[in-house]
């Protein structure tokens, strides 16, 4: 028996191939953003595979952390660029995340039957976010203890359970040799096996129920997904790796000064940009709010915008665009402008 047919016995590979030769893309108008979904995956691919590498080097102790990542950047052959790689990929990986969830949602891609297509699309926003936030902490210098010493504060802060879940993240009541263990353990195995689950199960929707078509602009074209979108997204691919490696030669990820655990925190310090919003609103709070604790008020507010977000497909459910479409585009609207704006002014404040 010839390979072929010995391979289609055992993997059944003639049934995917006729599938992706009948499968078609929408051919419409702002279509750019169906490639937003594939630039992000290519990201995550990039982060995984950078990851293994450096996991071959680092070392998640207190005393060895920092010098591990020194000598990955200073030492290892091409380890600044595998290090400087896995950081610019993780920004651009929120970057491209943020723009793929507003870009679904403005072409309403969450109505019916895509409402588990976007749940699990923000699932995986909010897991994004966390590897950002837990990988921060992993090379221990002064920027990163400091920033996660705040944001694990600010997670004390939720409302019930936000002291037992201060303890569990940072392993005691302060940021210590075991908060980072503890975040290296969640940031290598405990998210990525998470994502793995939600990729696939949002990977496997989009399959199912295919793209979705903008409503009330008349019969799309169709463009073959092999090989035309393929061709198309994977120009894209090439153009953020060409990005991401101008990136990472031009401007290196910086290494940091070794944490201090005695030192007071730096003036001024932020989170990463991808942060900063949410940062600088609940600085502005005033302390107390119609006699509750401000920061409280703050997170609670921004739990509710994610169960918003969560439910957008039950809560604006018509076919045609209707009074309620068009109030959420103007929330969509208002919610991505109060993101950037105030991301720049918590970057420009003192």
């Amino acid at each position: 028996m010839s390979l072929g047919p010995w391979l289609e016995e055992r993997l059944r590979w003639r049934a995917a191939d006729q599938f992706l030769r009948h499968k078609t893309v929408p051919v419409v108008r702002h279509g750019y953003v169906y490639y937003f979904g594939g630039v992000t995956l290519f990201l995550f691919l990039i982060q995984v595979v950078t990851g293994l590498l450096l996991l071959m080097y680092y070392r998640p102790t207190a005393d060895a952390a920092h010098d591990s990542v020194r000598f990955i950047m200073a030492r290892v052959q091409f380890g600044w660029l595998v290090r400087s790689v896995h950081s610019w990929a993780a920004n651009l990986m929120v970057f491209w995340v943020f723009a793929h969830m507003f870009g679904a949602f403005f072409l309403r891609a969450y109505r019916r039957p895509r409402e588990l297509t976007w749940v699990s699309g923000a699932l995986l926003l909010f897991l994004t976010l966390a590897f950002g936030f837990t990988g921060y902490l992993l090379p221990w210098n002064t920027l990163a203890f400091f920033a996660t010493k705040v944001g694990t504060e600010i997670v004390g802060s939720v409302p019930l359970v936000g002291e037992p879940l201060l303890v569990l993240l940072r392993g005691g009541e302060d940021v210590t040799e075991a908060t980072l263990s503890r975040f290296f353990g969640i940031h290598v195995a405990i998210l990525p096996a998470i994502t793995t689950l939600v990729l696939g199960l949002h990977l496997f929707l989009i399959q199912l129920h295919g793209m979705s078509q903008p409503q009330g602009r008349g019969p799309a074209r169709a463009l073959p997904f092999v090989p035309g979108f393929v061709l198309r997204e994977s120009m894209a691919w090439l153009l953020v790796l060409g990005a991401l490696a101008a990136l990472a030669v031009l401007f290196p990820w910086p290494v940091g000064e070794k944490a201090d655990l005695l030192a007071p925190a730096p003036a001024g310090i932020k989170p990463e940009w991808y942060f900063v919003f949410m940062f600088h609103t609940l600085k502005l709070i005033p302390a107390h709010v119609l006699g509750l604790e401000g920061e409280r008020v703050g997170i609670v507010a921004f739990m509710l915008a994610a169960v918003v977000l969560l439910a957008v497909p039950f809560l604006e459910r018509g076919e045609q665009p209707t009074r309620a479409a068009r109030i959420a585009r103007a929330l969509g609207v208002l919610a991505a402008l109060y993101i950037v704006g105030m991301t720049i002014v918590g970057y420009l404040a003192p």
